[in-house]
């Protein structure tokens, strides 16, 4: 039982320093309400800094023909029609109106000759309409969005994990969080809460994500009864460094492809002309990713595993203002992309499933929004390059503006549960308490390992079946963790001990997802079901908590303007 712990009162609470959360902080600070912004990490260091390509707008600066309602088509049909598309027509009309926010915080974006925001061309969009740094485009928005948070009265707590929320008559009333630094136990209590904690990218070996992308906010939102929505559409980006084996994974953006590279195989064989020769490069993520795989399963991969991507045609004047973070990232491993090509692979890149929000990005909770990537609906079956960027300033500014809303409108902090704290910190210092038990980090290598080959590009029955039945009984194993450091302070062993149960969590949901869909769609591909069946499977599958275990069932996904074709 916890005796002592300190407890933080604040109106609106935000997990997650993101683009989304600082987005959501921010938006939140403008309504004389005090705002508490949580980072997992040291601030600033979000995995939104590792974005590279750039961020969708239909500004029409380069090809004037572009508007909100070609963006709205193109992310629907780049979403295999799954997305829900009242959140996409808010998306596509507001992203034009943040990215000049970003402007006014401070952002520099390219230009063209006119004086412009520069656009350049991004998978499966009819026109140039992704703005961008260079190839450093979230690095610059996240340096914008810490110096704007900065500026206001926002109490920011970094290197603090949260390990549970905690509920009131089914309401969120705050969390309970953990000092990475010296392991003090913090409640926080709310009137309203953000949830903006990112992605999911480490449960797979291979992955572009940050090493804190572990899902914790999926398994927040579940283990609070939250409706999550399609879990089973997991984006793989195309390219991925293949070679050293220390840099495996490590994103190449699509920039490269957009700027005009081109990918060939071990052959010399243009190979995109036999899976899409209209787009070819610039086709959808998922099925650039599905044509690399297939490319290096038959035998045309080059030695290290992966296929040639190619931009050494281009003048040298581009390549250096234009990828300027690829070119020093590939000088750094002995490759000069202005005169020798890349080894490119899939790598695990994005979840577009997540907790279910609406309009006004409220989950399912009472008092709980949520924006970015943990969040589904807004990308469908797979997510246009770009528009991920748009999305955490977007969603992130709406759930800031309606979580201060709701606070304003409650006179009085919520009562907590001292049962409910002593139990969350319980739970949370039960690996360290522990004198024997099972080590996370194997466990941890078990699930990527797992999750690789089973629930990844390729899919089928009897794969997911494994990784459900493999995952279920991990998750039992989890309940035997013990960290061989007992010292709380900076103890990476402790965090990972409790990052482990979130990510067996999420894999769950993916799997179990993965399997009840049969048909291919999207990110997700059944070699036993590889057709899209529009006539049974337009729709959108649910996972929430039943008692001890998970509720699927489907719904028809919402339409506004675009029909599914059957």
């Amino acid at each position: 039982m916890v005796e002592r712990y300190e407890t933080i009162d604040t109106d609106v609470l935000v997990v997650g320093a993101g683009g989304a959360g600082c987005r959501a902080a921010i938006e939140s600070s403008n309504h004389n309400v005090s705002v508490t912004l949580l980072s997992k990490e040291l601030f600033g260091k979000a995995h939104t800094i590792m974005a590279e390509g750039g961020y969708n707008a239909a500004l029409g600066n380069v090809d004037p023909a572009d508007n909100p309602d070609i963006h709205f088509k193109d992310t629907v049909e780049g979403g295999a029609y799954l997305n829900n598309q009242r959140v996409v027509e808010i998306l596509v009309k507001d992203a034009c109106e943040r990215i000049l926010d970003l402007e006014n915080f401070g952002g520099l974006f390219d230009r063209t000759a006119e004086g412009k925001i520069a656009q350049r061309l991004f998978g499966k969009q009819t026109y140039r309409r992704t703005c961008y740094a260079s190839d450093r485009t979230g690095h610059e928005m996240m340096a914008t969005l810490v110096e704007e948070v900065r500026r206001r009265d926002i109490t920011v707590m970094d290197e603090i994990f949260v390990s549970h929320l905690l509920m009131n008559n089914g309401a969120v009333v705050g969390a309970a969080a953990l000092k990475i630094k010296n392991g003090d136990l913090v409640v926080l209590r709310s009137k309203s809460t953000v949830l903006a904690t990112g992605g999911t990218g480490r449960i797979y070996s291979i992955t572009t994500n940050a090493a804190q992308d572990t899902g914790d906010g999926y398994a927040l939102g579940f283990n609070s009864g939250a409706q999550l929505v399609d879990m089973e559409q997991f984006q793989f980006h195309p390219t991925g460094i293949v070679y050293p084996e220390s840099a495996r994974g490590t994103l190449v953006t699509e920039a490269v492809r957009g700027e005009g590279g081109i990918l060939y195989n071990s052959l010399g064989e243009r190979f995109m002309k036999n899976y899409n020769p209209k787009l070819m490069e610039v086709a959808g993520r998922d099925e650039v990713a599905r044509s690399i795989a297939n490319e290096i399963i038959e035998g045309r991969g080059t030695k290290h595993g992966g296929v040639f991507l190619d931009i050494s045609h281009l003048p040298s004047i581009i390549i250096e203002e234009r990828l300027e973070s690829m070119l020093e990232l590939f000088l750094k491993i002995g490759i000069d992309i202005r005169e020798e090509p890349m080894e490119v692979s899939p790598t695990a890149h994005h979840l577009m499933g997540g907790l279910s929000i609406n309009e006004r990005a409220e989950t399912t909770i009472k008092r709980v929004f949520a924006a970015g990537e943990v969040t589904g609906g807004v990308h469908g079956g797979n997510r246009l390059g770009g528009n991920a960027l748009a999305d955490t300033q977007v969603f992130g500014r709406i759930a800031g503006e309606n979580a201060a809303t709701l606070a304003k409108s409650l006179s009085q902090s919520p009562s907590l549960s001292k049962f409910e704290v002593d139990q969350a910190y319980a739970e949370a210092y039960a690996s360290l308490d522990r004198k024997e038990g099972l080590s996370s980090i194997e466990l941890r290598k078990r699930l990527q390992r797992l999750m690789w080959d089973n629930v990844g590009i390729f899919r089928s029955g009897a794969s997911l079946s494994k990784a459900v039945d493999e995952i279920v009984r991990m998750r039992n194993e989890a309940s035997r963790i013990a960290t061989q450091d007992k010292n709380p302070s900076y103890n990476k062993e402790w965090i990972e001990s409790l990052e482990v149960p979130n990510m067996l969590l999420t894999s769950e949901m993916i799997a179990r997802s993965a399997l009840m869909r049969q048909e291919s769609r999207g990110a997700h591909y059944r070699k036993d079901f590889n057709k899209t069946d529009n006539k049974n499977w337009s729709v959108n599958i649910h996972i929430t908590k039943e008692g001890k275990t998970m509720k699927l069932w489907t719904e028809p996904v919402i339409i506004t303007k675009l029909k599914v074709p059957i």
